[in-house]
Parts: C-alpha cells; sequence; structure tokens
C-alpha cells in the first residue's frame, strides 16, 4: 500500500471530483501532496474537477473539504473549479481547431465496438489509455475533404484530436539519441517508471490514437482541462495514481501543442483491497467518512496508506 516517494521542492495540488465520496486512494494521493509541499516550503493548491455537472453534487463536495479539513490537509487558495474555467478550455479548443488538430465526431460507443469487432486480418486491436485506440471512423467523414477550420468549430459533437497530424509537428519534439526516434521526453519520480520517459511520434499515433479533448455534453474532457488547469495553476509537480501514468503521455502532448510548461510527474502505487482490487468510488466501505465514523483518526488513515 505505500506510496511514497522521494521528496523534492514543488508546488502542487490535489484535485477530486465531487461525484462520490473520497477513499483511501483520494487520502494516500492527498496527503503525500500537502506532505511534501508543506516540508519544503512549496504551496499546496485543491482543484474541484467538476465538468461533469450531471454527476457532480454539492453536497459531494462539502463532504471532500470536510474529510479533507479533518486529514489535517489545508491549502494556500481559493480552489479552483473547473465549472468557472470553461472559456478557458473553449479558448484552448478554437486554437487547435484553427490549427487543423481538431475533427467532429459522431460514432457512438456501438459504432466504435463495431469496426473494432472486424480488424483487418493479422492486426490486433490497440488499447491506449482511454482504452480500445479510435479506429478513425469519422477522421474524413466530416468537413466534406476540407480542412475543418474553414468551418465553426462546432459546439454539439466530440471533437477528436488529429494524432498522427498533431504528434508530427516537430517544433515540439526532440530526437531521441538513445531510440534514433523524434518523440516527447517527460520527467516521472514514481516507483514503478523512475526516469525520464520517452514517447515516439509513431506511438502516438498507432498506441493512442485520435483522443477526445472536447466531449458533447461537458464542453471540454479530462485530458485537456487538466493540462490548462495546472498550468494555470502553477503546478510545477503532480502528484497523482499510477492508474494516469499512461495519459501522461498525452497530457506532455498537449502541453507542446498550447505552449505550456510540463510539470515533473509522480505516479504512486495504488491503495487496494484485500483481494488486490484498487479502489474505486463505488467502494462506499472504504469511503473515509465511514472510518471517521467508526472512529478512525487521521494517524490511522496514515497508517493504511503507508505515510506513517
Amino acid at each position: 500500500m505505500a506510496c511514497r516517494p522521494e521528496l523534492t521542492r514543488f508546488t502542487t495540488r490535489f484535485a477530486p471530483s465531487p461525484t462520490g465520496p473520497l477513499h483511501l486512494g483520494h487520502a494516500c494521493s492527498a496527503l503525500l501532496s500537502h506532505d511534501m509541499a508543506r516540508a519544503h516550503g512549496g504551496r499546496f493548491l485543491l482543484r474541484i474537477e467538476d465538468i461533469d455537472q450531471n454527476r457532480s453534487k454539492p453536497e459531494w463536495e462539502r463532504q471532500l473539504i470536510a474529510d479533507l479539513h479533518w486529514l489535517g490537509i489545508h491549502w494556500d487558495s481559493e480552489p479552483m473549479r473547473q465549472s468557472d474555467r470553461m472559456p478557458a478550455y473553449a479558448t484552448a479548443l478554437d486554437d487547435l481547431w484553427s490549427g487543423n488538430l481538431l475533427y467532429p465526431c459522431t460514432c457512438t460507443r456501438r459504432d466504435i465496438d463495431l469496426a473494432l469487432g472486424a480488424p483487418q486480418e493479422g492486426v490486433a486491436v490497440s488499447e491506449g489509455p482511454d482504452g480500445p485506440v479510435y479506429p478513425g471512423t469519422c477522421r474524413e467523414r466530416h468537413c466534406g475533404g476540407l480542412p475543418c477550420s474553414m468551418s465553426p468549430r462546432p459546439k454539439d459533437m466530440h471533437l477528436r484530436l488529429a494524432m498522427a497530424q498533431a504528434a508530427m509537428l516537430c517544433d515540439h519534439c526532440v530526437l531521441s539519441p538513445r531510440q534514433g526516434e523524434w518523440g516527447l521526453w517527460f520527467t516521472e519520480t514514481g516507483p514503478a517508471h523512475a526516469g525520464a520517459v520517452f514517447t515516439s511520434r509513431e506511438s502516438y499515433a498507432a498506441g493512442i490514437g485520435d483522443i477526445i479533448l472536447a466531449r458533447r455534453d461537458f464542453g471540454t474532457s479530462y485530458h485537456l482541462s487538466v493540462v490548462l488547469d495546472d498550468a494555470a495553476q502553477g503546478i510545477t509537480h503532480v502528484i497523482r495514481g499510477e492508474d494516469l501514468f499512461e495519459a501522461t503521455r498525452i497530457h506532455v502532448l498537449l502541453q507542446r501543442l498550447l505552449g505550456l510548461p510540463t510539470p515533473v510527474y509522480h505516479h504512486h502505487r495504488l491503495v487496494r483491497d484485500d483481494q488486490g482490487k484498487r479502489l474505486a468510488k463505488r467502494d462506499d466501505a472504504r469511503a473515509l467518512a465511514k472510518y471517521r465514523a467508526e472512529g478512525a483518526t487521521p494517524a490511522d488513515i496514515r497508517r493504511m496508506v503507508g505515510l506513517s
């Protein structure tokens, strides 16, 4: 269960979604980030990731703030709320759209499943950070064969990043002397992947594919909003669970495309239950509020997540 890294000076954040109770995994990330900031004179910030307005609830936000205060966690400025930052996301989408890096997608999940269910002979379906790599069904379907940027950016459809085109922009790529390929690096300090992590342009197109950057019902996406928000808050070190390690490859690419700095990343080991299953919000039995109600102390929670 341990998730303790080597300490460095940084500005970091904890960014929960108010869509359910905080559990032990959240406590690990929040305590780890807070402890490191305090130990090195840095700043610890809170961000409320509430772009999913259908599932985000005020009562869950009140509960998570109460849980964090109970753990002894305090932040250095007013929390940032993603729901207040929709204009910033729209501006970034406009920039990507005008650069011909986005295209609209009307595929349903069933459409994608059907397309992936009949792969070319001898070609396996690739898995990326968001699941099976999108087969590109809508890549040529819309915009009448012309650059999509010649039309206004649609607000009522998913928008996907044209990954092969984005990854070919050499002004945000470097040549790896080790691999002999063009691609991107980021610095990772987590226990499983510590060091310099490289992703080639070819891997972006084949192994990640055309990810969604704006959802029809959100107006943005996790990948886009987290990159813009980290830059807006001046985050220098991102501390989060190792389940998001592969998504960092997407975030580094978006940072280059949008002219944003790349933080140092630390992906800690996940807190798991007795059967080895990682905790999720559906695991109410592991909710911090229930531990509190049963008489647990913050010190007990620290022991449970390997931080004492």
